[in-house]
């Protein structure tokens, strides 16, 4: 195999929990051209990652976008790949390989994933009980790659010297940092924590010594201010970091917590240890974050509502380093 397609969209936790099988079928394929499929958000994460030869941007074109379907088919179909990893595994994923064959001037990859009537399928009957990690080892196994290690962000390299949490003088004392995650999907406040206890947990921290370092993007600005507000000792980065800034805090860090929110995913994987917070909205025995050997770093506490989730509960969780 010479030219390799990879499809994975996100979102972003989905995205670091297939960095271990990113580096297997990069290990599998040495010298094979690799490609990655993803949306716009983890495009620049992907390249860094040094997996993947080329990085192409999908916009998900709609049914009643037909011009733009048809160029993504021709797009898929010119590029000649010989075998396609399908991580994502979608209705839309599982529909490209019905774009790729004779039909669109092309010829039908080998395909490893859940579309009818492809050479590799994952049939497992219980892939919806697995996480995903584990549904993912299991796929490319059927697939014949047996050696799927854990996400390893290594390669992954910031200078975050700007937030001034770090020193890198000599002999210099660097603050001790945790990282709170108190966002989350806008349309699962489910899943969430109440911001009032983010707040509390930061105000015990700092008046450890610790500085707690607010974490998130623009749609959860609202909290991380509110957060903030109520503790006038935390740091708001929310809206400054990138993601490879995040795996780079995430090595200094002392600690984190977090509700169940990509960047949690990324700051497990880095080796911090985490405390992250499920409701009954998400399973972590599905899609929980792992440390980059397994779990070992990770704290899961989980209620069906996060109101019932005491502050105590969550302070004793967190076991700084």
């Amino acid at each position: 195999m010479s030219n390799i397609l990879v499809i994975k969209h996100g979102a972003l936790g989905d995205v670091v929990l297939a960095m271990g099988p990113f580096a297997a079928i990069r290990r599998h394929h040495p010298e094979a051209a690799i490609t990655l499929l993803t949306t716009a958000p983890f495009g620049d994460l992907a390249e860094a990652s040094g997996y993947f030869d080329a990085v192409w941007i999908d916009t998900r074109p709609k049914l009643t976008q037909p011009l733009d379907l048809l160029k993504l088919a021709r797009r898929l179909n010119d590029a000649g790949f010989e075998r396609v990893y399908d991580l994502q595994t979608s209705t839309r994923s599982s529909g490209y390989f019905h774009l790729m064959g004779p039909l669109f001037g092309g010829a039908r990859p080998e395909w490893s994933g859940i579309a009818r009537g492809c050479s590799h399928p994952h049939v497992n009957s219980d892939r919806p009980l697995m996480h995903t990690i584990e549904r993912q080892k299991d796929q490319l196994a059927a697939a014949g790659i047996t050696d799927v290690p854990g996400a390893d962000l290594g390669w992954a390299v910031a200078d975050i010297s700007r937030f001034g949490l770090t020193d890198d003088t000599p002999g210099g004392d660097a603050p001790r940092f945790v990282l709170i995650a108190p966002g989350g999907a806008r349309h699962r406040p489910e899943k969430r924590w109440p911001m009032e206890r983010f707040a509390e947990l930061a105000a015990k921290l700092a008046q450890m010594g610790v500085t707690p370092v607010v974490l998130g993007a623009g749609a959860e600005r609202e909290v991380a201010e509110a957060v903030c507000d109520l503790c006038p000792d935390a740091r708001n980065l929310c809206t400054l970091t990138s993601f490879i800034d995040i795996i780079a805090l995430a090595r200094d860090a002392a600690g984190a917590v977090g509700n169940d929110t990509g960047p949690m995913h990324l700051i497990a994987a880095a080796g911090c240890p985490s405390v992250v917070l499920f409701s009954d909205q998400s399973d972590p025995a599905l899609c929980a974050p792992r440390g980059p050997g397994g779990a070992a770093s990770v704290t899961v506490l989980r209620r069906q509502s996060l109101e019932d989730l005491a502050l105590g509960e969550v302070d004793a969780a967190l076991s700084m380093r």
